[in-house]
């Protein structure tokens, strides 16, 4: 009973000492706080805005915190342009407001202000502003008909299509009064006319108008051939008397011309029985016999010998007037080498072809751009970079060069660029690739990033295959490879898209076929790995009764395709090479030719050359590729490619080098055949035969000229294969 008393007592008296403290301090804290700058508070003093551009805002918050308990009366100090703030109070009760400030910089340069806040008994706080307002970047050169800006609310380049009616720059010399027309530069073709009727007059897209001989007019009959008057045009005259005319060739009885009508007649010694070909004289008549004088083996009349000068040159470009250009891998191309006055170029280059009579080279002088050299004096006409035109496309990359170059139309050139993803190095198996038109003047007309799901994985998605057709679209044949180093091995499946010659996506399909070189003939897209042939218009596959076997990387005039030449089973079991002629309807056989059996074919590639048999009569189109002849002795062979019959075989005075393999590669010009060979790297690389000093040869052979038929040429992966002559050739249509 006592214990429980004596409890209550101490509780009662803890009770009474805590409400005698509680009531002590409230009565010290009724004065103001003596610490009167703990009173009035900032949440920070020093507030730094993001960097802005002239009339471009940006805003910040701070908080004015009153830590007392009672309200303060603040008074602010005037802050100076081109800062503001909103929202400053000037009774603040205990706790804070939100001050919403703002950086508005009328132009470039560096700003700062400073706001004091004062409350009598609170004290004084300070605040620093800062900013900078930085120039207004300069967007990409925009396309044709088209105008960047930048846009400092999203701060991002923002294209405009201008105006139809708007006068433009096409690019192009051949066209005038140009104007923009739904975001395109359309002109009128300029109108060539030099008066006269025997020549085709031509505009050249850099250069203007310009003529050249027009084809041979045609004749009629057996004895009546194509002649041409300047004023008139074209007409008929009798063929040369003792122009062939039936199918009786012999001496001492002959199908022949007599002013003008098809007689048989008995032909005089000395009468020109059989033509000449680029080895052999022509036949004569010697009694009922024609007989021709003894084959001479071909000898070079020019050599160059990059093995012996120490230059990595393993290609040659052969001009339209028939002089030469020698490239290599990094180097710096020769310009008419085999001139008096060689021409060096001024920079160096990865990959070079001849476009509008000009050298274009990819990567030069650095990755990532294109180069056009005018080849007298080896200046560059026009530079294009792509990180500077599109530095958007440069920020989605750590490393940008180039991949292909592809001739579209005289003023369309499609370039392929390849990058390593942002953050990663060659090393990497991933890539990005960027397709950009360019006009002849080195204008972007477009340009887009290729997407795909094939190409996002990282197995080194690759462009095997690129081509136009003559209406100007272009095709691309992608697919994985298989290891790693040169010589790129393709795989499955292939990628294939479709393109305009403004770079407009027409079309894409994934085919089960490995990817390789693309050929377009007749409306179809050929693959030399492919097992079909699509439709140019739609990619659709196309029903042939059959697909030529081996096609590899045909050549075709307007009516027969020839495929590489290959090994045959004869019906006596025997192993011969044979050349294969297909019709373009269908893709049909239409001829054979099988060489003899002691002839070997060794060509990688065939050339289409015209070759004039007869005098009064159009030249023959012939398919040229190398053999080897008994004990390897190289030979050029020629065969007509209307129907197979060989035109002509021609020995080589000397073997190749073989100091890195066999290879011999040619390359046509007027009058005149160039060869290559003595490369020491392999040809399916990219480039082929990097780094090798080959010999170069020339050989006279008046009379041949390089075929025009039928699309333009590519440029770039395995092969040597770089030919503008058709594009050049054909006309400017109208854009």
């Amino acid at each position: 009973m006592s214990h429980g008393t004596n409890a209550g007592g101490a509780v009662r008296a803890s009770l009474l000492l805590t409400l005698g403290l509680v009531m002590v301090t409230a009565c010290r804290e009724t004065p103001p706080l003596t610490n009167a700058s703990a009173r009035l508070r900032v949440s920070q003093e020093h507030v730094t805005f993001p960097p802005a551009y002239p009339q471009l805002v940006r805003e910040a918050e701070v908080r004015v915190e009153n830590a007392g308990r009672a309200s303060l009366d603040i008074t602010w100090s005037t802050l100076d342009m081109p800062f503001t703030a909103e929202g400053l109070p000037t009774r603040l009760a205990p706790g804070d407001a939100p001050v919403k400030l703002r950086f508005l910089p009328p132009a470039e340069g560096h700003f700062t202000a400073t706001l004091t806040g004062t409350a009598p008994g609170g004290g004084t706080v300070t605040l620093v502003l800062e900013g900078e307002s930085r120039p207004v970047p300069t967007c990409p050169v925009s396309t044709a008909c088209h105008l960047a800006h930048f846009d400092v609310a999203s701060e991002l380049c923002v294209e405009d299509v201008l105006p139809d009616g708007t006068a433009c720059d096409p690019g192009n010399a051949c066209l005038i009064q140009a104007t923009c027309q739904q975001g395109r530069c359309k002109g009128t073709e300029r109108f060539c006319d030099d008066g006269n009727a025997c020549t085709t007059d031509l505009c050249h897209p850099l250069d203007g108008c310009r003529a050249v001989p027009a084809p041979p007019c045609p004749g009629d009959g057996k004895c009546q051939v194509g002649a041409c008057d300047p004023k008139l045009g074209c007409g008929l005259a009798p063929a040369p008397d003792g122009t062939f005319c039936g199918s009786a060739r012999g001496c001492d009885a002959a199908d022949v011309c007599i002013e003008g009508a098809c007689l048989r007649r008995d032909l005089p010694d000395g009468f020109t029985c059989a033509p000449a070909s680029p080895c052999q004289g022509a036949g004569h008549c010697q009694g009922p016999l024609c007989e021709r004088p003894p084959a001479l083996a071909l000898k070079p009349d020019w050599t160059y010998d990059a093995n012996i000068t120490g230059e990595d040159l393993h290609d040659v470009l052969v001009g339209p007037e028939g002089d030469f250009t020698l490239v290599g891998f990094f180097a710096f191309p020769l310009m008419d080498a085999a001139g008096a006055q060689p021409v060096l170029a001024s920079r160096s280059g990865r990959r070079c072809m001849l476009w509008n009579d000009r050298l274009l080279c990819m990567d030069m002088p650095n990755s990532g751009q294109v180069s056009l050299l005018d080849r007298s004096f080896g200046l560059p006409r026009w530079t294009f970079d792509l990180a500077t035109n599109r530095p958007d496309f440069a920020a989605q990359a750590s490393t940008l060069f180039m991949a292909r170059l592809a001739v579209i139309q005289p003023d369309r050139l499609a370039a392929l660029f390849e990058a390593y993803p942002d953050g990663q190095d060659r090393n990497s198996l991933c890539r990005r690739y960027f397709l950009v038109v360019l006009d002849a003047m080195g204008h972007m007309v477009s340009a887009q990033r290729l997407e795909d799901p094939l190409l996002s994985e990282c197995n080194h998605p690759h462009p095997f295959g690129v081509v136009s057709d003559a209406v100007g679209d272009l095709y691309v044949a992608f697919s994985q490879t298989l290891n790693q180093g040169a010589p790129l091995q393709p795989g499955a499946p292939t990628l294939l898209m479709a393109f305009s010659q403004d770079g407009v996506p027409r079309w894409r399909k994934t085919e089960a076929f490995t990817a390789g070189e693309l050929a377009v003939v007749n409306g179809l897209l050929l693959n030399e790995r492919g097992t079909q042939a699509l439709r140019t218009q739609d990619g659709a596959a196309v029903e042939l009764a059959s697909f030529p076997s081996g096609l590899g990387r045909p050549v075709a005039t307007s009516e027969v395709l020839v495929s590489l030449p290959a090994p045959t089973t004869q019906t006596n079991g025997a192993s011969a090479w044979s050349l294969e002629g297909h019709r373009l309807a269908g893709l049909g056989p239409t001829w054979r030719y099988t060489a003899p059996a002691n002839v070997t074919f060794i060509s990688r590639e065939l050339r289409l050359a015209t070759w004039p048999e007869q005098v009064g009569a159009p030249p023959e189109t012939l398919a040229l590729g190398f053999a080897h002849q008994d004990s390897g002795t190289p030979v050029l062979l020629g065969v007509r490619a209307r129907d197979g019959s060989e035109a002509f075989r021609c020995a080589l005075a000397s073997p190749p080098l073989t100091r890195g393999g066999a290879e011999i590669l040619m390359e046509l010009g007027p009058d005149q055949l160039v060869l290559l060979d003595g490369t020491t790297t392999c040809g399916d690389c990219d480039p082929p035969f990097a780094y090798s000093r080959a010999r170069f040869q020339r050989f006279q052979m008046p009379g041949i000229r390089p075929a025009s038929e039928p699309w333009p040429g590519t440029f770039g992966g395995p092969g040597h294969s770089h030919h503008e002559n058709p594009v050049q050739a054909r006309s400017q249509s109208i854009r």
